[in-house]
C-alpha cells in the first residue's frame, strides 16, 4: 500500500488509533501519575516558549550591562561615530501628566497602535484569569469528564492526613499554562509602560509566545472538529475552553494582523514628514494591499491622477538611502577587492532574496492545494464518504484558502521582486552616472556603425543621449509586464574601437545599409547611454533567476511525487514521453531566437532608414525625394515583415507543442495505468492529475522562456561590470604609484601658476598613444616651461588639429599626463574656481536663465550685465517668455550662435577666477564677435580674471590679448609671448592674421544676422506632446480592425471567431470526455471498458483542436501582417507628405518615436494582445457555459462574478493608465538628465559641479521610483482581488455540488470544478491583457493622429510637366503673396519680377524682410497666391515632387545623411564615380584640401548624421557638389556666415561664379561683398520688393535702399568698384 493511500484510504482500526491513541495514552499516563509524561505533553510547549523568551531577554539585558560592554570594548574596535538615536527614546519634555502621556503614546506609534497594544495586554490578563479559573476548578476536581457541567462537591479527592495535596500531572499542566499566561501578562504590561526600544523588543517576544499558545490549542481542540472521529482534548473545560480560544485568537492573530505598524525611519536622522502607507500599514493591509484602496478609488473619480497625488516615497526607496546601502558593495571605489557586480547586488539585496526563496517554497506547496482538494473531494463523492477522515467542507474551504494562500505568496514575491527591480534601476543608473563622472572622455569610432541609433555624437560636449532607443527600452515594459518575463528585443555588443578626438573619418569599407551590420556603440557616450537603457532593461528582466534555480526543481519534484501517489509508476511513463518530446520545444525556441535576432537586424535597418529620413525630412521635401524615400522605407519594411512572419509561425508551432506535449504525457500515463497496469481510472485521479500535468507544462514553458532572458541579463551585467572596472579613468581618479605622485607634485611657490613644464599628454594612457578619427596618433608635447599669465587675456592659436583644444583639456586633467623627465609638471589652480566654455556649445534642457546661472545664486545686476555683454538682450526680446524660455534637448530652440553665447554667458556669470574658453567666437558672425570682444572681453566682468581663449580669429582678438601661445600642426608649441613677439617668431601666424584682416573687412558688410529664432508663447516648446486621457478611440481601433481584414473585414472576423470558438468548444469536450471515460468504470467492470476507443476519441479531439487553432491563428497572423504593413505605409506617407509648417512645430524625435517605438508596439504586443483578448473571451464564455449546462443554477452567480471582476478591472485600469503615463513621463527626465550630463562631462568637471549633478540625478530617480513602485503595486491590488473573487466562485460551486440537492456523479463534479477554476483564473488574465492592449493602444491612437495631419497636395496625372521641362532656368513671378498659415498674416506682398536663365541674383534685406519666405514660396512650401512661371510653365499646376526635384536649394547649414560621402552626393546610385569626382572638383573641395592630408575627404569618407564631423564650409561645398550632380537649372543658396575660413569661402564663391554660369542662381546674401557683382540684386523690406535691378543701377539711385546699405559700410569704394565690374580688392593692414 502506498504512502498516499495509507493517509487517504484508512481502514477502521487506523482511524480509531489515529483519533484516540495519543489521547488515551496521555490520559492513562497522567492517571497513573507518570510525572515524565507531563514534559512530553503538548500543553507544555507554551511553557518552553516562555522559558526561552525569558532566557533571551535576560541575555539581552546582560549584554547591554556596563561590565559586559566594557569587556567587549577590549575585543571590538572603538566606534568613533555612534548611530543617531534621535528618533526613538527621546526624553519626555512635557508639563503635566496628560502632556507626558501624549508624548509617551506618540513615541509608541500613536493612539491606534497603543490601543492595540493595550488591548493585547487586556487579552493576556483575560487569558490568565481563564487559565486560573480552569486550574482552580481542576484542582478541586470539579470538572466532570466528558460533560460541560460543574458538579458541586462530587468526586473530590480524599484529603491526606497532613493536609498537603500534591499536584496531579493534569494540575501541573494547568499550572504551566497559568505561569505562561502570567509571563505573557508581564510582557504585555512592559510593552505598554516602557520606552519604545524595550517595548518593541518585548512586543516581538509576546507575539511569538501568544502564537505558540494558540497553535497548541488549535492542534488540541480545533483540529479534531474538522474530522469525523476525533474529539477536542480539553472539551472537559466546557465554555472556558472556547473563551480561551477566542481570546487567544484575538490576541495572537487578529490584533497583530490589523494593528498598524510603527514608523521606523531607515535614516533616524532624517525621518519622513508623512511616512508612506507601506511603512505604517497593518500586515493584513499589506498582504491584501488595502492601503492602496484610497489611491485606486481616487484615481477612479478624477480624469487623471497627477504625480503629486501619489503617496510619498517610502524611506527604503529613497535613492540617497539606497546609495548609502548599495554603493559600499557595488562602487569600485568603495569595494576593497575586485569582484563581479553580481555578488555586490546579491549582498545588497540578500534579505530580499531570502524572502523571495521563502515565498517560492510557499508557492510550491500552495500550487498543489487545488489538485489535493479536488482529489479528496471527488474521492469523498466516489466512496460516499466511506473511510473519510476530514469533513468535505474542509476540502471545499481548501479549494478557496489553498489557492488564496498561494496567491498571497506569489503576489508578495512579485511585490518584493518589483521593489528590487525599481531600486536596481535607480542604483545602477546612479552608479553608472557617478562612475562616468570619473572616466576619460575620448572619441571612439565604430568598426561597424550601430544601426538604429538616432543621435549623432562628436566631441564630448556635443554628444547626446539616444532618445528613441531610450523610449523604446522604456516602453518595452508594458502595462502588466512585471510578472511575466518580457521577450527581449535588443542586444548590444561591443566591438573593438579606435580612440581619439573625432574630427573626420577615413573608412575604406563602403557602408551599405542593407548589409548585415554589427551592433556597437557609436562612441563612449553611446555605450554609457546603452548601459542605462538597453542593458539595464535586460538586467532587470533577468531578476527572476531564482524561479528557475529554486521554484522549478521544487515544483517538478512535488508534481512527480503527487502523480506517483495517485497513478503509481504509470506517471513515469508519462514523464518519459515528456522527456522524449522535450527537445522539440527547445529546438523551436532556438530557431525563434535566431529568427528573432535576424528580425532585429532587419528592424534596425528599417529604423535607421526611418530615423535618417526623419532627421533630414525638411531637406527631403525641398529636394522632392518623398516618393523615392517612401519606396526605400517600404522595401526595408517588407524585408522586416518577412522575418516577423517567420517569427509568428514559429511561435504558433511552439504554442501547439506546449499544448500537445502535456496531452501526450497524459495519454501515455492513462494508457499505461489502464492497459498495462489494469487499474481503474476514477474521476478523482483524472481531474487532479490533469491539473498537475498543466503545472508541469508551465514549468516547461518557463525554462524555454527564461533561459535566453537570463543569458542576455548576464551579458548586460558583464557589460556594466566591465564599464565599472575596465574603463579608463582620469588621472585624478586612477590608482597611481605613490613614488610617482610624490615626484611630480609642485612646490608651494608653484601652486598658483597655470601652465606646463616638460609635459606630454595623450588621449589615452595606453603605450601606443591614441588614434584620432583620422587614424593618426596625437600627443600634446610641451618642452621646457610655458606659463599662462594670471589676471590677463591669454590666446591659444594655431591651425586646425594642432592641439589647441587639447591644451585646455590637458589643463583640466582630461588628458593623460606622461612625465618626460623628473621636472615634469602641470597645474591649474582650482581654489578660486574654474569656468569652461566648450567649442561645441553645451546647454541643458532648462530655461535660458537656469543655463546661465548653472546653480549659482541669482544677482540681478550682474546677470543683466552678462546678458548685455554677451549680446543676448536682443535675442531674449525675440522670445515671448524671455529668459524663461526652455531651450529643449540639445538646445533645439536656439541657433548655434545663441547656444555659443549662452555657454559663454555661463562662464562669465560664474565667480570663477580662471576662464577657459574654447573657440567661442567660431559660431558667431563678425558683428556679434566684435561686440563680444569689445564689450565682454574688454568689460568689467572679466577684469583681473585669468582668461585662456582658444581661437582661430587672431586678428579680432589681438587687441585685447596680453599673451599668445601659437601651436604647430604636430602638437608642439611654436611660440609663446606677447602678440608682437608671437608674430615675429611665427611667419605662418602673421600670414594668417593678414588673411583674417581681409575676411574681417568683407564680413563688416554683413547686412543681416543669420539668427531668426521663432517666438515662443510661454517658454515651453512648441506643441506639447499629446496625452491620451481615457480609452482608445473607436476611429483608431477601427484603423487596426479593418487593417486585419483587408478588403473583406467581416468575412475575416466571422471565420476567425468561428475557428477560435470551435477550438475552445473542442477543448472543453476533451476535458469532459476524460471524465466520461472515468465514469464508465463506475458503471462497468474494468474489462468491459474499451480503453482503445476512449484513447482514440481523446486523440481525435486533440488533433482537431490543434488544427482549428492553427488555422485560426494562421489567418489572424496574416491579418496582423496586413494591418502592420498598411498602417506603417499610411504613417510614413502621411509624414512625408505633410507641410513644412507642421514639421516646424513638431520635434523630430516625436516623429521618429511614432515610426519606431509605436510601430513596434503595433507589430508585437498590440497584435498579440488583440488575439489573446479574443481567445480568452471565447474561452471564458465556453467554460462558463459548461458550468451552467452542468449546474444551471450557477448562471447568475457566474455572470455576477464576471461582472464583478470586470468592474474591479475597470477601476484598476483607470488608475493604472494614469500611473503608467506618469511613470513614462518621469522616466524621460532621468534619461534626459543622464544623457545631457554625459554629453557635457568635460564642462561639469571643469566647473566642479559633479555633486550638484549627482543630487539632481538622485532627485529625478526618486520621482521615477515613486510612480514606478505605484505602477507595480497596483498590479498586486487587482491580482489579489480577482483571485479572491475567482476562488470564492470555485468554492461556492464545490459546496453546492457536494451539499446541494441531487448530488452529481464524481466525473461531472470534477468537470464542473475544472471549468469553474479555469473560468475564475482567467478573469485576471483577461483584465490584465485588456489593460495591456489599452496601454499599447495608445501607440495606435498616436499613429492615427499622425495619419490625419495636414498634407501637401498629392501628385496627379495632370500635374506631370513635359519631358523637356525645364529647358532653361527662366523664372517669372507675378503678384506673389505668401503666408505661413491659411489665416495668418502675409509675409510676402505682391512681388513681381523676372529672372532670366543663367542670371545670378542676390537677395538682400534686414531680418524679417522675407528673404527665406521667398525661397520657400518658390518651392510652394508655404501658402501662396499669385503666379510663378518656371521655364514658362506655372508652378501651381505642376506636381510638387516634379517642381522640387528640378530646383536645388542649399540652406545656410546643409543637412547631410550619415553614410559615405558618395551616398550623400548620389543617394539613389544614378551616377558613376567619375561624375561625382568632377562635381567635387568643380565645387572646390580639392582646392581646399591637400592631396596627402591625413583625414582628407574622399567618396568613401564616412559622414556622421547631419554632417556633424565636417565643418560648415565643407558641408556647403558638398551641398554645391550635390547641386551640380542634380543638374538643376535653378539654384537657391542661403549663404553661410558661420566660421568659414578664407580658403573655403574663396573656393565656394569661385565655383558659384565659374562652374555654375549656365544655372540661374538666387543667393540669399548676408554679406554685400558676395553679391555686389551679381547680375541683379533684389532688395526686400517687410515682405515687399523695394528694389530690383543691376547693382550699378541701384547704386545710382541716391535714395535707394541698397545704396544706403553700401554707404553705411566701412568700405564703400571697393563695393562701388565691384558693382561697376572691377575686381574687388581689400587693402591689407
Amino acid at each position: 500500500m502506498s504512502l498516499w493511500s495509507r493517509y487517504t484510504d484508512p481502514i477502521p482500526w487506523q482511524v480509531v488509533l489515529r483519533s484516540d491513541a495519543f489521547q488515551s495514552l496521555e490520559r492513562e499516563l497522567i492517571s497513573h501519575g507518570n510525572s515524565n509524561a507531563v514534559w512530553y505533553s503538548t500543553l507544555m510547549i507554551p511553557a518552553y516558549f516562555a522559558a526561552a523568551s525569558a532566557f533571551l531577554l535576560l541575555l539581552h539585558l546582560v549584554i547591554l550591562s556596563k561590565p559586559v560592554k566594557k569587556l567587549w570594548s577590549y575585543f571590538l574596535p572603538h566606534k568613533t561615530e555612534e548611530e543617531p538615536t534621535v528618533f526613538f527614546d527621546e526624553p519626555i519634555t512635557a508639563d503635566g501628566f496628560f502632556s507626558e502621556a501624549r508624548v509617551f503614546i506618540s513615541q509608541h506609534g500613536g493612539w491606534v497602535i497603543f490601543a492595540y497594544k493595550f488591548a493585547r495586554f487586556i487579552g493576556c490578563l483575560t487569558f490568565l484569569g481563564l487559565s486560573l479559573a480552569t486550574f482552580i476548578l481542576d484542582e478541586r476536581g470539579e470538572h466532570v469528564t466528558g460533560a460541560n457541567k460543574l458538579s458541586k462537591g462530587k468526586h473530590r479527592r480524599p484529603r491526606p492526613s497532613d493536609g498537603y495535596i500534591p499536584f496531579s500531572p493534569a494540575e501541573w499542566l494547568q499550572f504551566a499554562i497559568c505561569m505562561t499566561a502570567a509571563y505573557a501578562s508581564i510582557l504585555g504590561l512592559v510593552s505598554v509602560t516602557t520606552k519604545p526600544r524595550w517595548s518593541r523588543l518585548v512586543s516581538n517576544h509576546l507575539a511569538t509566545l501568544l502564537f505558540a499558545v494558540f497553535a497548541v490549542f488549535t492542534y488540541r481542540d480545533l483540529w479534531p472538529l474538522v474530522t469525523f472521529h476525533k474529539q477536542p482534548k480539553d472539551i472537559a473545560e466546557g465554555c472556558l475552553l472556547w473563551a480561551k480560544v477566542t481570546v487567544l485568537f484575538l490576541s495572537s492573530i487578529v490584533f497583530p494582523l490589523v494593528s498598524p505598524r510603527q514608523y521606523v525611519p531607515v535614516d533616524p536622522a532624517n525621518p519622513a514628514d508623512s511616512p508612506h502607507p507601506e511603512q505604517t500599514s497593518s500586515w493584513l493591509s499589506m498582504v491584501l494591499y488595502i492601503w492602496l484602496d484610497p489611491i485606486v478609488f481616487k484615481a477612479y473619480r478624477v480624469p487623471h491622477l497627477s504625480h503629486e497625488e501619489l503617496p510619498p516615497l517610502a524611506d527604503h526607496d529613497y535613492s540617497r538611502n539606497l546609495k548609502k546601502k548599495s554603493f559600499p558593495h557595488l562602487d569600485p571605489f568603495f569595494v576593497s577587492r575586485r569582484r563581479h557586480i553580481f555578488f555586490g547586488l546579491m549582498k545588497t539585496f540578500c534579505v530580499e532574496y531570502i524572502v523571495l526563496s521563502i515565498m517560492i517554497v510557499l508557492m510550491v506547496l500552495a500550487r498543489l492545494a487545488a489538485p489535493v482538494g479536488i482529489n479528496q473531494l471527488l474521492l469523498y463523492v466516489e466512496t460516499k464518504g466511506e473511510h473519510a477522515i476530514v469533513r468535505p467542507w474542509v476540502w471545499i474551504s481548501w479549494l478557496f484558502l489553498g489557492p488564496l494562500s498561494g496567491a498571497l505568496a506569489w503576489q508578495w514575491y512579485i511585490y518584493i521582486a518589483t521593489r528590487v527591480l525599481v531600486q536596481t534601476e535607480g542604483i545602477i543608473t546612479q552608479l553608472v552616472f557617478e562612475h562616468a563622472l570619473r572616466i576619460r572622455m575620448k572619441a571612439e569610432l565604430p568598426d561597424g556603425k550601430r544601426s538604429g541609433e538616432s543621435t549623432p555624437s562628436s566631441t564630448p560636449d556635443s554628444a547626446s543621449v539616444a532618445g528613441s532607443s531610450t523610449a523604446a527600452a522604456d516602453e518595452s515594459t508594458d502595462g502588466s509586464g512585471d510578472e511575466t518575463l518580457q521577450a527581449s528585443t535588443e542586444t548590444a555588443s561591443t566591438s573593438s574601437t579606435k580612440k581619439g578626438k573625432r574630427k573626420s573619418q577615413d573608412v575604406k569599407d563602403e557602408m551599405d545599409n542593407s548589409s548585415k551590420q554589427h551592433s556597437s556603440a557609436d562612441n563612449l557616450v553611446g555605450k554609457i547611454n546603452n548601459l542605462v537603457t538597453t542593458d539595464l532593461s535586460n538586467l532587470t528582466d533577468g531578476r527572476d533567476f531564482i524561479m528557475v534555480a529554486l521554484y522549478m526543481p521544487l515544483q517538478v519534484g512535488m508534481c512527480i511525487w503527487f502523480l506517483y501517489e495517485i497513478l503509481g509508476w504509470s506517471a513515469f511513463a508519462g514523464l518519459v514521453v515528456m522527456f522524449i518530446l522535450f527537445p522539440l520545444p527547445g529546438y523551436v525556441a532556438q530557431r525563434i531566437q535566431k529568427v528573432q535576432a535576424e528580425k532585429m537586424h532587419k528592424t534596425d535597418a528599417r529604423v535607421q532608414t526611418v530615423t535618417e529620413t526623419m532627421n533630414v525630412l525638411r531637406m527631403i521635401k525641398l529636394f522632392g525625394w518623398e516618393e523615392k524615400l517612401d519606396s526605400r522605407i517600404s522595401d526595408k519594411r517588407e524585408v522586416e515583415l518577412v522575418w516577423t512572419w517567420k517569427t509568428k509561425i514559429l511561435e504558433l508551432v511552439n504554442n501547439n507543442l506546449n499544448y500537445v506535449i502535456p496531452l501526450f504525457t497524459m495519454m501515455a500515463s492513462y494508457m499505461t495505468f489502464t492497459l498495462i497496469m489494469g487499474q481503474t481510472l476514477t474521476a478523482s485521479k483524472v481531474f487532479s492529475s490533469m491539473t498537475i500535468f498543466d503545472i508541469l507544462r508551465d514549468q516547461l514553458n518557463m525554462v524555454f522562456f527564461s533561459i535566453p532572458r537570463f543569458t542576455q541579463a548576464k551579458v548586460s551585467l558583464d557589460r556594466v561590470n566591465s564599464f565599472l572596472t575596465d574603463t579608463e579613468l582620469l588621472d585624478a581618479h586612477a590608482q597611481q604609484d605613490d613614488d610617482r605622485v610624490q615626484l611630480f607634485v609642485q612646490s608651494e611657490g608653484e601652486s598658483d601658476l597655470i601652465g606646463f613644464r616638460d609635459a606630454v599628454f595623450a588621449w589615452s594612457n595606453d603605450s601606443r598613444g591614441s588614434l584620432t578619427p583620422s587614424k593618426r596618433k596625437f600627443r600634446l608635447r610641451i618642452d621646457g616651461e610655458m606659463y599662462f599669465q594670471r589676471g590677463c587675456f591669454n590666446l591659444v592659436v594655431g591651425p586646425t588639429g594642432s592641439g589647441k583644444t587639447s591644451m585646455l583639456m590637458a589643463l583640466l586633467g582630461e588628458m593623460h599626463f606622461t612625465p618626460s623627465g623628473p621636472t615634469s609638471w602641470f597645474n591649474l589652480p582650482r581654489k578660486g574656481g574654474v569656468a569652461y566654455a566648450a567649442q561645441e556649445s553645451w546647454v541643458q534642457n532648462e530655461t535660458i536663465r537656469a543655463n546661465i546661472l548653472f546653480g549659482a545664486p541669482y544677482d540681478e545686476i550682474r546677470y543683466k550685465k552678462v546678458l548685455y555683454q554677451c549680446a543676448l538682450e536682443r535675442d531674449l526680446t525675440l522670445f515671448e517668455a524671455g529668459d524663461q524660455t526652455e531651450v529643449g534637448e540639445k538646445g533645439l530652440t536656439l541657433s548655434g550662435g545663441q547656444k555659443a553665447r549662452i555657454t559663454l554667458a555661463r562662464a562669465i556669470y560664474s565667480s570663477a577666477n580662471i576662464l577657459l574658453l574654447d573657440d567661442v567666437l567660431a559660431a558667431l558672425d563678425v558683428h556679434t564677435s566684435k561686440w563680444i570682444v569689445d564689450k565682454c572681453f574688454a568689460g568689467d566682468l572679466v577684469k583681473d580674471r585669468t582668461i585662456i581663449l582658444v581661437t582661430h580669429n587672431v586678428a579680432m582678438a589681438s587687441s585685447i590679448a596680453h599673451f599668445v601661445v601659437s601651436m604647430g600642426s604636430n602638437g608642439r608649441i611654436v611660440s609663446h609671448g606677447s602678440i608682437s613677439e608671437a608674430i615675429a617668431k611665427d611667419g605662418k601666424l602673421a600670414a594668417e592674421m593678414a588673411k583674417e584682416q581681409e575676411v574681417l573687412a568683407k564680413d563688416a558688410q554683413v547686412v543681416d544676422t543669420p539668427e531668426e529664432p521663432k517666438a515662443k508663447s510661454d517658454g515651453k516648446l512648441v506643441m506639447s506632446e499629446e496625452i491620451a486621457v481615457g480609452h482608445v478611440s473607436w476611429p483608431a481601433f477601427k484603423l487596426y480592425l479593418t487593417g486585419l481584414g483587408g478588403n473583406y473585414p467581416i468575412t475575416f472576423w466571422v471565420v476567425f471567431l468561428a475557428l477560435m470558438g470551435l477550438t475552445d468548444f473542442v477543448n472543453t469536450v476533451q476535458t469532459w470526455f476524460l471524465g466520461y471515460w472515468a465514469s464508465q468504470y463506475e458503471r462497468h467492470l474494468p474489462s468491459e471498458v474499451d480503453v482503445t476507443f476512449y484513447l482514440s476519441g481523446y486523440a481525435l479531439l486533440m488533433v482537431s483542436g490543434c488544427l482549428m487553432y492553427s488555422v485560426g491563428y494562421y489567418l489572424y497572423y496574416r491579418g496582423s501582417m496586413r494591418a502592420s504593413r498598411t498602417i506603417h505605409k499610411k504613417l510614413v506617407q502621411s509624414v512625408l507628405g505633410t507641410t513644412l509648417r507642421w514639421l516646424d512645430t513638431t520635434p523630430t524625435s516625436r516623429v521618429i518615436t511614432r515610426c519606431t517605438q509605436d510601430i513596434r508596439a503595433i507589430d508585437g504586443p498590440f497584435a498579440q494582445g488583440i488575439g489573446w483578448v479574443v481567445e480568452l473571451s471565447l474561452t471564458m464564455v465556453v467554460k462558463l457555459g459548461a458550468v451552467v449546462v452542468m449546474t444551471p443554477v450557477f448562471l447568475l452567480p457566474g455572470l455576477f462574478i464576471g461582472l464583478l471582476g470586470g468592474w474591479v478591472g475597470r477601476i484598476y485600469m483607470k488608475a493604472q493608465l494614469s500611473v503608467k503615463r506618469e511613470m513614462s513621463n518621469a522616466k524621460a527626465p532621468v534619461l534626459g538628465h543622464f544623457g545631457a550630463a554625459i554629453a557635457g562631462l568635460t564642462s561639469i568637471r571643469a566647473y566642479g559641479a559633479e555633486e550638484a549633478f549627482k543630487d539632481e540625478s538622485l532627485n529625478r530617480i526618486d520621482r521615477y521610483t515613486k510612480s514606478a513602485r505605484m505602477f507595480y503595486n497596483l498590479n498586486r491590488w487587482v491580482c489579489i482581488r480577482i483571485d479572491v473573487i475567482g476562488g470564492g466562485f470555485s468554492a461556492a460551486l464545490a459546496a453546492y455540488l457536494v451539499y446541494g440537492r441531487g448530488v452529481h456523479e464524481a466525473s461531472n463534479i470534477g468537470f464542473s470544478l475544472n471549468m469553474a477554476v479555469g473560468f475564475s483564473s482567467m478573469i485576471l488574465w483577461w483584465i490584465r491583457i485588456l489593460n495591456e492592449v489599452e496601454v499599447n493602444g495608445n501607440s495606435l491612437e498616436r499613429i492615427d493622429s499622425y495619419i490625419k495631419i495636414e498634407q501637401e497636395p498629392k501628385p496627379t496625372e495632370g500635374g506631370q510637366p513635359p519631358a523637356y521641362w525645364p529647358a532653361s532656368g527662366d523664372l517669372r513671378v507675378e503678384n506673389l503673396s505668401a503666408r505661413y498659415s491659411s489665416d495668418g498674416p502675409k509675409v510676402l506682398q505682391d512681388l513681381s519680377f523676372h529672372i532670366k536663365s543663367g542670371e545670378r541674383v542676390g537677395i538682400v534685406g534686414r531680418t524679417g524682410s522675407g528673404k527665406s519666405s521667398l525661397t520657400l514660396s518658390l518651392l510652394r512650401c508655404i501658402f501662396t497666391e499669385g503666379d510663378v512661371y518656371y521655364d514658362g510653365i506655372p508652378t501651381s499646376g505642376i506636381n510638387l515632387n516634379a517642381l522640387r526635384s528640378n530646383v536645388t536649394i542649399i540652406p545656410q547649414i546643409p543637412e547631410l545623411l550619415s553614410g559615405t560621402l558618395r551616398q550623400n552626393l548620389d543617394l539613389f546610385d544614378q551616377h558613376d564615380d567619375a561624375v561625382l569626382y568632377d562635381a567635387l572638383r568643380a565645387a572646390g573641395l580639392f582646392s581646399v584640401q591637400d592631396e596627402f592630408e591625413e583625414g582628407r575627404l574622399t567618396l568613401d569618407s564616412v559622414i556622421a548624421s547631419g554632417g556633424t564631423n565636417l565643418s560648415v564650409g565643407q558641408r556647403q561645398i558638398l551641398a554645391l557638389a550635390r547641386a551640380m550632380v542634380r543638374g538643376s537649372k535653378l539654384l537657391i543658396l542661403d549663404e553661410a556666415t558661420s566660421a568659414i575660413d578664407y580658403k573655403t569661402d574663396s573656393a565656394i564663391q569661385s565655383s558659384l561664379r565659374n562652374e555654375l554660369n549656365n544655372v540661374t542662381q538666387i543667393i540669399v546674401a548676408h554679406r554685400l561683398q558676395t553679391i555686389v557683382d551679381a547680375d541683379k540684386i533684389m532688395v526686400l523690406d517687410a515682405g515687399k520688393l523695394v528694389e530690383f535691378g543691376s547693382p550699378w543701377e541701384l547704386l545710382r539711385n541716391e535714395h535707394g535702399m541698397l545704396r544706403a546699405l553700401v554707404d553705411e559700410s566701412g568700405d564703400k569704394e571697393a563695393l562701388y568698384a565691384a558693382a561697376h565690374g572691377k575686381p574687388l580688392e581689400v587693402e591689407r593692414p
